[in-house]
């Protein structure tokens, strides 16, 4: 095979294959803005999730996939039926998930460029012709940027430039009407032993309203779990909340994350999505490592016990582990204590309005 990377020519087409999850998807949006900037005319097709659609429809001058799991067959069905007279110059495959592998054989591209090998996984390899370089611990949002510098795409930090619409501004004028800074708390991953206790989060909150006089907004999606935590958190606090969850679109959340002082958040798709506005989020991390999905800007301000899990409840360094490894293990979050996030807040004010 020819070495056509990186690219001689500019593409005419891309196609991007990322179905989820919202960290993930947010992490291919500097990816999607390199593009553009090297090759303006290139034309880029997005195939995502159903969910992620909902976030990244904000973007302008891509065209989009939706690629619904929950259709099970048909949905691959579906793929190739809306691709089947296309050929891409280019297919960015960025997920190992077998699902992805799968649709991935629905796309027809003369360059398929994935994972390098110590990155993949559900055979991966075999859906691919190119694969980025393999770095060793590399932050997901430089490995994810691999892509486009694979291709050719002169591009140094992440740009992400994500709209903030007049709905989601009039969300925040009407929920939050008290024009002062106000610490927003996305409590809960989609993962349940990433979360920490509400308990805890109650004290640094209301921490933050004593020391800083800043107001506290709870946000977060309708399920059960959050709907929980959010209540449990209201009841453990001395001051006043702004309870948010459920209530909110992605398109609000974006408004209302862009508007924030501070965000608190385990490994999320918020924390993502708030260091993509340029938000200072305080990342609480055990279960992952910040090292690897940390909210990029941020890396400084978060509370990392992940190499204390390794070694406490794998009995191994944490430099020994796969890149990637979670320690999803119950208890692993109460390594983080009270004091650490608010000396982490302490740090992010201080940065603020010194």
């Amino acid at each position: 095979m020819p070495d056509l990377l990186p690219l001689s020519v500019a593409p005419r087409e891309v196609c991007i294959l990322r179905l989820s999850a919202l960290g993930d998807v947010t992490h291919t949006i500097p990816v999607v803005r390199a593009i553009q900037s090297e090759w303006p005319d290139c034309k880029i097709t997005w195939v995502c999730g159903k969910f992620e659609h909902k976030l990244l429809s904000l973007l302008d001058n891509i065209n989009f996939i939706i690629f619904d799991k929950k259709a099970g067959w048909s949905a691959y069905y579906d793929l190739w039926k809306q691709l089947r007279h296309k050929k891409f110059d280019v297919l960015l495959h960025m997920q190992v998930a077998a699902r992805a592998n799968l649709a991935s054989a629905c796309i027809k591209a003369n360059v398929k460029l994935g994972w390098d090998n110590a990155r993949s996984r559900d055979l991966h390899k075999l859906f691919v012709n190119y694969s980025i370089p393999s770095v060793k611990q590399q932050h997901q949002v430089e490995g994810f940027l691999s892509f486009a510098r694979s291709l050719g795409a002169k591009t140094e930090c992440p740009i992400w430039n994500l709209p903030i619409t007049e709905k989601a501004k009039c969300f925040v004028a009407e929920h939050v009407p008290e024009k002062k800074p106000f610490l927003l708390i996305s409590a809960c991953s989609s993962h349940a032993l990433r979360n920490w206790s509400a308990e805890r989060y109650a004290l640094v909150a209301d921490y933050a309203f004593e020391k800083y006089g800043l107001q506290i907004v709870l946000s977060g999606g309708p399920s059960d779990l959050e709907n929980s935590m959010a209540k449990n958190i209201q009841k453990h606090m001395k001051q006043p909340v702004i309870n948010l969850v459920g209530k909110d679109t992605l398109e609000e959340l974006l408004g209302l994350l862009s508007a924030s002082t501070v965000v608190i958040s385990p490994d999320s798709g918020p924390a993502h999505i708030s260091n993509a506005l340029g938000v200072k989020v305080i990342g609480l991390y055990a279960c992952t490592w910040s090292k690897r999905s940390g909210p990029y800007n941020s890396l400084d301000y978060c509370v990392d016990k992940f190499e204390l899990a390794a070694e406490k409840m794998l009995g191994q360094r944490a430099d020994e582990l796969f890149w990637g490894t979670r320690i999803e293990k119950p208890g692993v979050m109460e390594l983080i204590t009270v004091d650490e996030v608010c000396e982490k807040l302490d740090q992010v004010m201080s940065d603020l309005f010194q």
